[in-house]
């Protein structure tokens, strides 16, 4: 009987958002607007897809440069063997791979930060943008349901008031309540998070991107120690082969 009840529950508040939905699209139903949220909602949904497309590009740039550095170590090895071989050209063979080398060398430095401005630009935006998204769906949730109990109990208070009527006045009011409390609750907690979200995603993004500007200034001025300080400053360490790398989360 119980689990009678909890379906029949469900199924009643299923077709009163299901109806509450199709009014809306329709545009007869009434719908509850706090503009001010919604602006901050659309601007995280908008920001989102932006930085998604930063982090799809900052990924392909590392794959070229993988694949760069990984041409230059072959090509000093190339290089390194035909001066042992090459006695007429010893030296001008040897230079150009002591040259690719060092490039091969910065690339792997450079390529280290980018992977860690990738990793922690991933987890702001799959993992603590989505979850204040996944509030927001419930708080859309919630929206739905409070705006269709109230447009039953805005219904009912049109009709006559009698001894049959009242009960389910008093019912609806009831219902109402509780959906009012839990949109309420959700707003509040949606306001909370995108507040929290924005001081970290300002943080987040400030070092990253100090990160991204020096790595990529150095790597292409040539400047090895400069190249590798940004590296210490950052606590970034090179993945060593074979090794797997701690996450961001853990290197904080």
């Amino acid at each position: 009987m119980e689990k009678l009840e909890l379906v029949r529950k469900w199924s009643l508040n299923t077709y009163k958002c299901t109806r509450q939905i199709i009014s809306e699209k329709l545009g007869r139903g009434s719908r509850t607007v706090d503009l001010e949220l919604e602006a901050q909602i659309d601007i995280l949904r908008d920001n989102k897809k932006k930085y998604e497309n930063i982090l799809r590009l900052a990924q392909t740039l590392s794959t070229q440069l993988f694949q760069m550095v990984h041409t230059q170590r072959q090509l000093g090895d190339a290089f390194a063997d035909l001066s042992l071989k090459s006695l007429e050209l010893h030296e001008e063979f040897g230079y150009n791979a002591d040259t690719q080398k060092l490039l091969a060398k910065n690339g792997e430095t450079l390529l280290g930060a980018i992977n860690f401005f990738i990793a922690s630009v991933n987890t702001l935006v799959n993992k603590t943008i989505e979850d204040t998204l996944m509030t927001v769906k419930q708080y859309e949730s919630a929206r739905i349901e409070y705006d269709a109990y109230r447009t039953d109990l805005e219904e009912l208070n049109l009709g006559p008031r009698d001894a049959n009527t009242l009960p389910k006045i008093e019912q609806s009011q009831q219902l109402f309540q509780a959906h009012k409390e839990k949109y309420d609750k959700m707003r509040s907690d949606v306001s909370i998070k995108l507040k929290f979200l924005e001081e970290n995603k300002v943080k987040v993004l400030h070092n990253q991107l100090v990160l991204f500007h020096n790595a990529i200034a150095a790597y292409f001025a040539g400047n090895q120690k400069q190249l590798e300080q940004t590296l210490k400053q950052f606590h970034i360490k090179l993945k060593t082969p074979g090794v797997d790398a701690p996450s961001w989360l853990e290197e904080q």
